[in-house]
């Protein structure tokens, strides 16, 4: 039995199979109806650009040319709203190519409608892309969209994998009004079915199918069990900021292939456990076998770091080697295309390219180091509850040094030892014992992530403030503070800095630990800024050097998934102006604290006018990272006193 890799999915709760008696729409391809021609809006999402009108999905099996096959039947209508902000006129439907077999892509029909007239999609315009790990896409678009159009249609996957029963996604980036899936699979396939996300199913029916399949040379025919499940009025998926991968929440229906008996009556247990998973990957030469070339890289390491008496410093030290050593080219590899010797000697090498080096360098210096494997951000968690690899995406380095462990990521050269690359902060990584048997480790981020900015200035004769200013970044922010200077240089990094700043101008910026990565970033300038004037006034914005938060990032009415800042973080702004005498405080803003629940959080502000200056002091502290949907009303309230703070409140100055 062929077995193709398993998509990713969270299973919150188990479907009941249960008979529930329900309408169901029906369709009809190539032929909307009247309302859905002349339809203009939708009243439940005023702003969408499109509403999908009708989709259905029908899996079943299928005897073609003596080959059983899976089969799956989409239909999908859609409605345009706003053609100028319509996003997926452009289709790609989705294949797989093994190296023995594939899918196919059949009967795919598109039309776009255009209140009665019709414009197909003519054959020579659906063409093939390869896209990666030997998925290939069948892709079209459709003509003249515009306001008012009903974009429409159909296709048929064939398929020899009966381990991927494709499922199907209830939710995407536009509201639907009917979307349905129907699966007819002979009894002696038995899957796992998940249903991902909050919302209710309208239709959940199961039931018997007698003699639904026929196989020639068996006199039995086999019984089917059909399951329905549909949604209606369904909204949006609402993106937002701090969020891991939608693929987490976005209401779907998923089904993993656990067993199957063959048409003699054999059962083959396709559904593993990670002791099974742990044999394969201790022969597999792809990963496994990558792991046995701890002399290959003794001889490689610098002499001195072998010699070292201290486990933690010889870490560290063999650490940034491999670090520096390898560029990472940008690939992400499991399962395959994995040697470790050729990359050290080309210096350029994928995601487990370079960290099964320095899996090999840790445990040739008698470290116990070993491959941990992780889903980074953009994709959705891993089950804990059986093993699909496919859920895995990354591979990362576990190190334990007496009771201390690490989590550690080679490939980006500006995280220092000790922390992964942000994209790596998804919560959980299964680390691979050979040995005693593989283990679940929560991925901890570092909790000292610090931006501070100290401003010492003073206001002059000529009614302009200048003076000198401090920046020092600690843990992500430094990070990703030196990707930028990488990625755009020192001249235009600066120039990105004055435009956030804006009216102020910067001279003699410079930068201390640009590439040391061991020791905080510093940035020094000058900066002066010509207050406004009115009225024999001086209007000052207090944190015209702290672009922390422009906008409430956090803007839906509900949020029904948690928000992931990836890491704790603090934030601090200091400036004190020196009014020489001249000058006096005539208002200030008050000063607030804002404090989040259970001691997550806090900002403040505080203004105080001694020994003829004025200062502002600006914290935010967020002492967790995590926040579940219940937290969301007084993380946005929090947020709102807080841009407040800082873009709502105006320094007024006068002279003595």
């Amino acid at each position: 039995m062929l077995q193709r890799p398993t998509r990713i999915i969270f299973i919150l709760f188990l479907i009941a199979v249960e008979s529930i008696a329900q309408d169901r729409q029906q369709a009809v391809f190539g032929e909307p109806t009247h309302t859905e021609l002349e339809m203009t809006s939708y009243a439940q999402d005023p702003d969408a650009a499109a509403v999908v009108l009708f989709e259905k999905g029908k899996t079943y099996v299928k005897l073609i040319n003596s080959k059983i096959r899976l089969m799956k039947e989409v239909h999908r209508k859609v409605k345009v709203l706003d053609a100028s902000k319509y996003t997926e006129a452009a289709v790609g439907v989705p294949y797989y190519v093994g190296n023995t077999s594939k899918e196919k892509i059949t009967n795919i029909k598109a039309i776009t409608h255009n209140k009665g007239v019709k414009k197909f999609v003519a054959k020579d315009a659906f063409f093939t892309t390869n896209e990666v790990n030997q998925w290939n896409l069948t892709r079209f678009t459709f003509p003249d969209v515009q306001d008012g159009s009903v974009l429409e249609y159909t296709y048929t996957v064939e398929s020899p994998y009966f381990g991927y029963l494709d499922g199907w996604q209830f939710q995407g980036s536009y509201p639907k009004l009917y979307t349905e899936f129907v699966s007819e699979i002979p009894g002696n396939y038995n899957y796992r079915r998940s249903l991902v996300g909050t919302l209710p199913l309208q239709v959940n029916e199961v039931s018997l199918k007698e003699d639904c399949f026929f196989l020639p040379g068996y006199e039995v025919n086999a019984d089917c069990e059909v399951a329905v499940y549909a949604m209606e009025n369904v909204p949006a998926f609402k993106k937002e900021d701090f969020m891991l991968s939608e693929k987490n929440y976005m209401s779907r229906v998923d089904y993993e292939l656990k067993e199957y008996y063959d048409f003699k009556g054999n059962k083959t247990e396709v559904s593993k456990e990670w002791k099974d998973v742990d044999k394969e990957f201790r022969t597999d030469k792809d990963l496994g076998r990558q792991l046995g070339y701890k002399n290959f890289f003794e001889n490689n390491l610098p002499p001195a770091v072998l010699t070292e008496a201290d486990p933690l410093k010889k870490a560290k030290d063999i650490f940034y080697f491999i670090q520096r050593h390898f560029n990472y080219n940008g690939k992400q590899r499991i399962l395959s295309d994995i040697r470790v010797k050729e990359a050290f000697d080309e210096k350029v090498g994928n995601s487990s390219e370079i960290n099964l080096s320095l899996v090999n360098s840790l445990e040739a210096a008698g470290l116990d180091a070993k491959v941990a494997l992780i889903s980074t951000r953009d994709q959705a968690l891993p089950t804990k509850l059986y093993p699909v690899l496919t859920d895995f995406n990354y591979a990362i380095v576990y190190l334990k040094i007496g009771a201390d462990e690490y989590l550690l990521d080679a490939t980006n050269k500006y995280v220092p030892f000790g922390f992964l690359p942000y994209q790596a902060l998804n919560h959980q990584a299964r680390v691979l014992d050979m040995k005693d048997g593989s283990f679940w480790i929560d991925v901890v981020p570092e909790k000292k992530n610090v931006e501070y900015i100290n401003a010492q200035l003073q206001l002059n004769e000529d009614q302009t403030i200048s003076g000198k200013v401090a920046e020092t970044y600690v843990g992500y922010p430094a990070a990703l503070a030196r990707i930028s200077l990488a990625e755009d240089g020192t001249d235009t990094y600066r120039k990105n800095k004055q435009k956030r700043i804006e009216d102020a101008a910067i001279t003699n910026f410079s930068i201390e630990n640009a590439t040391d990565i061991s020791e905080n970033l510093k940035q020094t300038y000058n900066v002066s800024i010509t207050p406004d004037a009115a009225g024999g006034k001086w209007y000052v914005a207090p944190f015209f050097l702290a672009n922390f938060y422009n906008e409430n990032p956090f803007k839906l009415t509900e949020r029904n998934y948690p928000v992931d800042f990836g890491y704790p973080r603090s934030q601090t702004f200091l400036m004190s102006i020196d009014l020489n005498g001249m000058y006096k405080v005539a208002e200030t803003p008050q000063n607030t604290i804002v404090k989040l629940p259970d001691g997550a959080g806090e900002s403040s502000v505080v203004y105080g006018t001694a020994g003829g200056k004025l200062t502002v002091r600006f914290s935010l502290k967020l002492n967790q990272h995590y926040f579940t949907p219940e937290k969301y009303k007084s993380l946005q309230d929090f947020f709102n006193t807080v841009v407040t703070m800082l873009n709502k409140e105006v320094l007024v100055l006068e002279k003595v």
